[in-house]
Parts: C-alpha cells; structure tokens; sequence
C-alpha cells in the first residue's frame, strides 16, 4: 500500500463528508532530526495526520497551524500543514516527560489554531484544552468554536500514523441527522490497527458496508520545512537593528537552529548589518 496519501469521500445523497489520511516517510522525514521519546512522536504523528483532515476540509490557499501550549512538562506541540499538504512538525519539554499519555504531560493547557491564508487576513482561535487525546480536543474545539460536528479517529506508531474524519455539513436537513449518528455509530468500530494496515478503499468498504461512498483521488503529502536563508534575514530585520547590533557584540555572529529540520543558519556581521542598510553607521563595538 502506497503510503503519505490523503483520500477525501463523501457520502451520496447526504450531508456527510470524510477523510481518511496515512502517514509513512513523510512522519519519519518530518522528525528524523528531533530526539523524540517514543510516547511523544507518537502524539505528533497523530497530531500530524489531524492536522492533513483538517486543512483538507478548508477552501482556503495557505497554511494551518495546529499548536498546543502548556505550563506543564509539554510546553509546546505545533504543527504546519499547506493547503499542498506540505508538513512539518516540532515538540518543546521543559524536562523529562514523565507518563505516557498527553493529559501526564499538559497543565493549564491552550489549543491554538491558526488558519494563514496566501490572500486575506490571518484568523486565530484559542480555546482552553478541553478533552484527553487530540482527538476530542479537537473536536471539542470545531463544535465549539466553527459549530461544525466532527468526529476524529487518530493512531501514531514508530514512524507510521494515520486518521480518520467524518464531519456534517451544516447544510444537512433534518433527515440526515439519523444517517449522521449511523455513520459515527459506523466508524466509531475501527480498530488503530485497521486505520494503520487497511488502505482507505478496503477501509471504507468494512467500516460502511451498505453506505454509497465515492471516493475520489488520493493526494500526495510530504514532509517539507520552509525555513531559509531569506526568511531568517526577515526574522532579523524584524527583530531591528538594536537588537541585532547586541547579539553580535555579544557572539560575534547570529546563529540559529531550526526547530523543525534542524538546520544550521548562521549570519556573520557583515551579513546582518548590510539587512539595515537604511542606516549609515554599521559599526559594532566589541
């Protein structure tokens, strides 16, 4: 079974839509570069294929931001996905996770979800974390937040993770309200282990047996970083020219580590002053 492939379907004659994503090298590309304990890359390969279900239901060109920020030993959990299904994904601790499941880790936790459209205004939401897996936080979040019913099923093992979504249109009539509860009633059989192994096509064929699907073209998904040369001299000229000028009287230079894919920038003297050239005098006192 071809892996990294996003399968959007619908259910005929009703108001009910899906999705059904598998992660393979595109979760080990993304990660391979992070020391990650098992028990956390298993929550961000599930946070990962979350977020491929979710910007696949978006009419918008642009990117998604899934982050979960806490005061607990996880600090932060974002992950990036482009209407291209481009993604990357990064974790921040404050010490040793201790326990193996997400709600051990979090305390006076936020889900934060950011939609950076490539025309029109940014849009954020941010809720309390409601839920114990993220699945339920983030249903509890398009509920709550885009009155939307979603119903998400996510699993994550070693450098595999794949999902599962259904959503109710909100032009449904009052008649799909029964064909809804079916399907969840449906799906909320499968196994973490059939969402790994079956591909979406057989999947659907023994989750929903008697429904009229179609199912339409699979896309391509890919572990991809945007960091780059250029967007750090932006980061810099964001940060001004003080700030600047005081980091590298301190280091000599600017270097910085993508979070991500964990390359190496580093900016000499020249290089970041020459980004202010508005103003006449470059000289750095050491």
């Amino acid at each position: 079974m071809k892996q990294d492939l996003l399968h959007p379907f619908i259910f005929d004659h009703s108001a009910v839509r899906g999705n059904c994503v598998h992660l393979d090298q595109s979760l080990f590309n993304a990660l391979e570069h992070q020391p990650l304990p098992p028990a956390l890359k298993k929550v961000i390969g599930e946070f990962m294929a979350a977020s491929v279900l979710l910007t696949s239901t978006l009419k918008m060109q642009g990117k998604l931001i899934l982050q979960l920020q806490s005061q607990g030993t996880l600090q932060l959990l974002v992950v990036e996905c482009t209407s291209e299904l481009d993604i990357r994904a990064t974790a921040k601790v404050r010490e040793e996770l201790h326990g193996d499941t997400l709600s051990d880790w979090l305390e006076q936790g936020h889900l934060v979800i950011t939609l950076m459209p490539e025309e029109g205004e940014p849009y954020q939401g941010i809720v309390p974390i409601e839920g114990d897996s993220i699945a339920s936080m983030l249903e509890n979040y398009m509920l709550r937040s885009q009155q939307i019913d979603t119903k998400l099923w996510l699993t994550s093992e070693g450098d595999r993770a794949a999902g599962l979504l259904v959503q109710k249109l909100p032009q449904q009539q009052e008649h799909d309200l029964d064909h809804w509860n079916r399907v969840q009633h449906l799906a909320n059989t499968v196994t973490n282990q059939e969402l790994l192994d079956l591909d979406t096509e057989t999947l659907l064929q023994r989750l929903f047996v008697e429904e009229d699907i179609r199912l339409f073209e699979a896309r391509d998904i890919r572990a991809f970083c945007s960091c780059s040369q250029a967007n750090v001299a932006n980061m810099l000229q964001l940060l001004g020219l003080a700030e600047v000028r005081s980091v590298l009287e301190e280091q000599g230079s600017i270097q910085i580590q993508c979070d991500f894919c964990n390359k190496h920038y580093v900016v000499d003297e020249q290089e970041a002053l020459a980004l202010f050239d508005d103003n006449d005098d470059h000289a750095v006192t050491h």
